[in-house]
């Protein structure tokens, strides 16, 4: 009889899809904040900065958070409220470049404490997919003669 799959608990699937946004930010901030600043000098554009901060989740529902803890609540709101003002911040600054840089570079190392105790609450996201292992799959007979059991026979197939 075959046992049916575990039902994943629905504010675990909240916890990861929080967990993921908020490491994809930090990770596309950190990869991209002296490009995003350079492309800004030269063009005067803000559109690289404000999609490199560009969080997966427009808006969460109040549904989904009021599943979760008060400690998480509290995590997950700092963290985005973090966000929101760096947001806020590259969207309507009048600085200079090099003011821009310094700047959001205190923004960032803020938004990375909020991160750090995020993670904390919610835990980190499950690395994608599984290792996987290339082998062949060998069946041994109880009977089987050991060379064959010890696979010494596969130079001859």
């Amino acid at each position: 009889m075959r046992s049916r799959p575990r039902r994943e608990d629905p504010r675990e699937r909240i916890r990861h899809l929080i967990a993921l946004d908020a490491t994809n930010v930090v990770r596309r901030l950190g990869a991209h904040i002296e490009e995003m600043v350079a492309l800004f000098s030269r063009l005067r554009n803000r559109q690289p900065m404000l999609e490199t901060i560009q969080s997966g989740f427009g808006t969460l529902a109040s549904s989904d958070l009021a599943q979760l803890p008060r400690r998480e609540q509290s995590a997950v709101n700092a963290f985005y409220e973090s966000l929101g003002e760096l947001r806020w911040y590259l969207q309507y600054t009048e600085d200079m470049p090099g003011t821009v840089r310094k700047t959001a570079l205190q923004h960032r190392r803020r938004l990375e404490h909020a991160f750090t105790k995020l993670i904390d609450a919610l835990g980190s996201p499950a690395p994608d997919g599984a290792p996987v292992v290339d082998g062949d799959l060998v069946r041994v007979e109880p009977d089987a003669p050991k060379a064959l059991a010890s696979g010494a026979d596969r130079g001859n197939r």
